[in-house]
């Protein structure tokens, strides 16, 4: 019965922190929402509508390699629950990998879109929404990364179960938001590429 009690109050005293979790991501969401509206805006008072470039396949393989962290990272997720911990911790590990390669395959588009001669500061600013939209997302992908290493870490020292769901409830949220995220940048960029 104590250690119930113990279990509630901390519950208690986590829940503003899934608050402000809650409000960083909606915030979030409203800055991108601000991004692609400027995008439409420019792109409509200009005479260079859209991006008129084909997108590197880098952005493909990093959606797929996305997708996958996200599935690995509600394996974690399922595996903590039912406390197995072994296999949370792998689960976690191959979202970080995951996320890590998502990180290189973003670096990789940019190095093609430079041979392509597409640069940050372009005539076109169109293109240059690109590297903002996958910038910023990046900034993101950073902090989810951080997040995993938290709840990786956490896992293997001797929480209780409570703080240890709840930590990786918190990096769960965050990162299949920065995957949603990233889908709607994406199909938002292929709908503008010509």
């Amino acid at each position: 019965m104590a250690q119930s009690v113990t279990d509630n109050k901390e519950k208690l005293n986590l829940q503003p922190q899934k608050f402000s979790m809650w409000l960083f991501i909606i915030t979030s969401f409203m800055l991108f929402a601000a991004f692609t509206s400027g995008f439409i805006v420019y792109s409509q008072g200009s005479t260079d509508k859209g991006i008129k470039i084909i997108l590197p396949h880098a952005f493909i393989f990093s959606t797929i390699v996305i997708l996958l962290s996200s599935v690995t990272m509600y394996m974690a997720f399922r595996s903590a629950k039912k406390l197995q911990y072994n296999k949370q911790r792998q689960y976690l590990w191959a979202t970080l990998g995951l996320g890590l390669a998502f990180f290189c395959l973003q670096f990789y588009a940019w190095s093609i879109l430079v041979k392509m001669g597409v640069y940050l500061v372009n005539p076109n600013a169109s293109q240059s929404f690109i590297y903002i939209f996958t910038g910023v997302h990046l900034v993101h992908i950073l902090v989810g990364l951080i997040l995993v290493i938290s709840s990786l870490i956490g896992s293997y020292k001797n929480n209780p179960p409570v703080k240890n769901l709840f930590r990786l409830e918190m990096t769960s949220i965050f990162w299949h938001f920065v995957d949603i995220l990233w889908i709607y940048l994406y199909v938002f960029l292929l709908l503008n590429q010509q």
